[in-house]
């Protein structure tokens, strides 16, 4: 074992004439919350323009770009959330509050259908949703229409966090689980 050092009283008072006084500190971390400016609460005015922009992206007319293929499974996050909520969601931890099927219908009336049933999950405070919307493989030469378009619907809600392709028993890839933000109380 080696020696302990020890300092001369030399060696201290440099020391402590150099530091100065001190204060003894108990929480070596630093409050953010008065750094923060505290965010205003909207108005109802502000809450409903709010909600007709979300009706209004829904409503939003598809470009045929849209409307391509996307792939077999579908996983969204908006911006800020992170990646376990998203892995949670695949894995089925978060429990079902509500469903919608879009089966028969076209794209234009299922995009009706779709809004009102976000809309509705939410103000029954609902925040984990499965929409059925099918493989879109009846017609081998035609590509799937429903399924895309839900995809970007979703992805322009600002009222979902997150949405991915459900486990396999839930409709595998015909349908997505959908995470959707808490209202304000």
């Amino acid at each position: 074992m080696s020696a302990k050092k020890t300092v001369s009283d030399d060696d201290s008072a440099l020391f402590r004439d150099a530091v100065g006084d001190v204060k003894s500190v108990r929480n070596d971390r630093i409050d953010l919350s008065e750094q923060k400016p505290k965010p205003k609460t909207p108005s109802a005015a502000s809450k409903k323009a709010d909600d007709r922009s979300v009706m209004a992206a829904l409503l939003e007319d598809l470009g045929e770009n849209d409307l391509l293929e996307t792939g077999e499974h579908l996983a969204y996050t908006a911006e800020g959330v992170q990646r376990s909520v998203l892995r949670k969601l695949k894995s089925g931890r978060y429990s079902l509050q509500s469903e919608v099927d879009l089966h028969g219908y076209n794209v234009a009336e299922a995009r009706i259908v779709l809004s009102e049933f976000l809309k509705t999950a939410r103000e029954k405070r609902h925040l984990c949703v499965r929409v059925i919307h099918g493989k879109g493989r009846k017609n081998a030469d035609k590509s799937p229409r429903l399924k895309p378009a839900v995809n970007q619907w979703l992805q322009r809600n600002k009222a979902v966090l997150a949405f991915c392709s459900a486990r396999d028993n839930d409709g595998g890839t015909g349908a997505v689980y959908v995470l959707l933000r808490r209202l304000p109380i």
